[in-house]
């Protein structure tokens, strides 16, 4: 298939786009408009152009699969097509529905007219890419729109539909109808009137007040609410070239910063999340045509923060939910939780009164089992432990229709052994929710050795629907996210021990980008989970000694942290501000004192390295067994659901910004330490393999 269709009607040269699924600008596509351009020029029987693409896709922008390749720069470049619209010496018109994105909008800017359909999406989202827009979009929409909505639009990545733009100079005409039908007959209609060809570079750009005021403060916004993100400023300085310099200036400066942007790390760390978000979904044994499972009802077992957290993900999509508890007060206490949590919603503005009722009507409780018999996923949301499993997946062998999915919302334990409770396994899926349910974004969906495909990729769908990031894993204690956070606590837990505070651990981590450092999240996850686990680890190795930990202390004291209003840190009531406890400095001491080691000082830069390096080591480990299926699969785990910070692009990425080499150098450094450190800074093969090739981790 070429990469353009070009035929002619009633005189009209209609170039239709066919690179799907979006209609990507690539070198193919950039090349045969410019053909299109010139032979519609050289044939007298045309007396005008139509651009235009698939009915979802004018253009979604760059062609992603470019990036990083030679064909990004080969000519003509997205600017030299514009150039060849706007000086096409006959009236070309864009014709603009679905998406018209990035550098999609930039060339339909270029062309003399534009007329789109009411429901087109329009916008320039560069900046979410770290990015700006390259190809004259900072200096031609506010020719377009004006400088306010200009700004905003391209600050902001904001993309709205083109009814909303239809009074502007960037829309010609807006259609509810057949597009392509009312683009021939404006074209035609503007060769007979021999109608001027107009073109957005020789307006002036308008303001509804005075522009260097708004600039400014538009600027001290940006770089509060963006300070570690390039981005945003610098597309407010190349809207401001706009009104600051002739037309080809603002050009060139725009190149310049574009430039600049797309080799800053922060804009690599967003492409490589955008791409990384894309992957994960893609499963090499798994076709992209897999039947999927209908899901018409969902129940949900346990009433509590978790439970009811799913069963909201479900209910805003407009999904039955069918939730089931042992008693009835706590099924009560549940579904008076949802409803607060949906008010308190409704207060912000978010949801109508309307739309409260309508989801809790789609909610209904019960005591027993039987009465999930009808629902087509079924998601336990029970106590942590395996016993407790085996009596939930028991039943629901005994209730469940004959294709139900039976999934599990455990964060550590066996999904193959809790497969085993059933007679089919083949159903059975573990759906790894992040708390709080119905914010975060993760899920995190464990692949047992006998779950079906269709079971596996009708998970990856609902979870999509449901707005969530799926990622899939295989099984091993903890999965990804959790496995990978042991080592990140426990070096956490050897600065501690050797001399750091908690406090300073926090901070550090928090100022390289981590939403919270490990000792906070420690206190709002609760202690005794942690506490658990370990004792749960102990009894299955009894011939290994336990070495106890300093939170052991804390948790035989009774800090469970935020729940008991102290842990690592102490809080007063109704406040979630952590305070720096003397008792649990004095906890720490006597535990170093025990030991016999004597406490020093390091630096923020070294607190770092040896948490973020223990999670990449452990990463290393996940990928060369196979429970994540690729590096890019961990950062976005890492991104969305343990804070780690976006404009780093997640554990994975940063060790391969920073350099393999010098991950590894780090880490035998810290090896060197002592025999215990050996052992726990032992480098991971896979590491080590890629880092001697210099191939970067996949």
């Amino acid at each position: 298939m070429t990469a353009v269709n070009y035929e002619i009607k009633e005189g009209v040269a209609l170039v239709t786009f066919q690179n799907p699924p979006v209609n990507g600008m690539s070198h193919a596509l950039r090349l045969g408009i410019v053909q299109a351009v010139d032979k519609a020029e050289a044939d007298p029987s045309v007396q005008s152009m139509v651009l235009t693409g698939s009915q979802s896709a004018f253009s979604g922008g760059a062609d992603v699969t470019e990036f990083g390749t030679p064909k990004v720069l080969q000519q003509p470049i997205l600017r030299a097509v514009i150039e060849a619209l706007e000086q096409c010496e006959k009236p070309v018109v864009a014709a603009i529905q679905g998406v018209c994105l990035g550098g999609g909008l930039e060339l339909a800017m270029g062309a003399h007219y534009r007329i789109a359909k009411a429901d087109a999406q329009i916008g320039l989202p560069e900046v979410k890419l770290g990015l700006l827009p390259g190809a004259g979009g900072t200096q031609r929409l506010p020719r377009a729109l004006g400088l306010e909505k200009a700004l905003e639009m391209i600050t902001s990545g904001t993309i709205v539909r083109a009814k909303t733009l239809a009074d502007s100079n960037l829309l010609d005409r807006v259609v509810e109808d057949d597009l392509i039908a009312a683009a021939i007959a404006f074209a035609q209609e503007l060769a007979v009137n021999k109608a001027p060809l107009k073109r957005l570079r020789d307006l002036q750009v308008t303001s509804q007040t005075d522009a260097q005021t708004l600039l400014q403060t538009v600027r001290e916004k940006l770089q509060a609410s963006s300070k570690n993100f390039p981005a945003p400023v610098k597309c407010l300085e190349t809207v401001q070239a706009s009104i600051d310099m002739p037309f080809e200036q603002g050009l060139a400066f725009e190149r310049q910063l574009f430039l600049g942007l797309m080799s800053s790390p922060e804009s690599q760390a967003l492409r490589h999340i955008f791409a990384a978000e894309r992957a994960a979904l893609k499963i090499p044994d798994i076709p992209a045509d897999t039947p999927l499972r209908e899901i018409k009802q969902v129940a949900v077992i346990g009433a509590g923060t978790m439970g009811g957290g799913i069963a909201m993900n479900f209910l805003n999509i407009g999904l039955p939910v069918v939730m089931l508890e042992m008693k009835q007060e706590a099924l009560d206490r549940g579904v008076a939780t949802i409803r607060r949590n949906y008010e308190n919603t409704m207060k912000k503005g978010r949801l109508t009164a309307e739309q409260v009722e309508q989801r809790m009507g789609l909610l209904s409780t019960t005591l027993s089992y039987d009465d999930l018999a009808q629902a087509d996923l079924i998601i336990e949301a029970v106590f942590e432990e395996m016993g407790v499993k085996k009596a939930v997946f028991t039943e629901l062998d005994r209730v469940a229709k004959p294709g139900a999915i039976l999934a599990s919302n455990t964060s550590t334990l066996d999904v193959d052994q809790i497969a085993d409770f059933t007679k089919r396994p083949e159903d059975v899926i573990g759906l790894h929710f992040f708390s709080p349910a119905n914010v975060m974004q993760l899920l995190e969906i464990v692949r047992g050795a006998k779950t079906a495909k269709d079971v596996l990729a009708t998970s990856i769908q609902i979870g999509r629907k449901i707005g969530k990031k799926p990622v899939v894993s295989g099984v091993c204690d903890g999965f990804i996210g959790n496995r990978m956070l042991y080592p990140y606590r426990v070096a956490a837990d050897q600065l501690v021990l050797a001399g750091a505070s908690p406090s300073q651990v926090d901070k550090a981590l928090e100022n390289f980008g981590m939403a919270m450092g490990p000792y906070r999240v420690g206190d709002l996850a609760g202690l005794d989970i942690g506490w658990a686990i370990r004792k749960r680890k102990a009894a299955e190795n009894p011939s290994v000694p336990y070495e106890p930990v300093i939170a052991d202390k804390l948790c035989e004291a009774g800090r469970y942290g935020q729940k008991t209003g102290m842990g690592w840190y102490k809080y007063e009531a109704g406040n979630r501000q952590p305070i720096v406890d003397p008792v649990v400095e004095q906890i720490i001491d006597d535990f170093r004192k025990a030991k016999g080691i004597e406490p020093r000082q390091f630096s923020e830069a070294e607190i770092v390295q040896r948490c973020l390096y223990a999670l990449v080591n452990e990463g290393a480990k996940i990928l060369e067994e196979g429970i994540a299926l690729r590096a890019s699969d961990i950062d976005v785990v890492y991104l969305y659901g343990y804070g780690f910070p976006a404009y780093r692009g997640g554990p994975m990425n940063y060790a391969q910004q920073v350099g393999l080499f010098n991950v590894v150098r780090s880490m035998q450094r810290y090896a060197r330490e002592s025999a215990d450190a050996a052992a726990f800074w032992q480098v991971a093969p896979l590491l080590a393999k890629h880092t001697e090739s210099g191939e970067p981790l996949k």
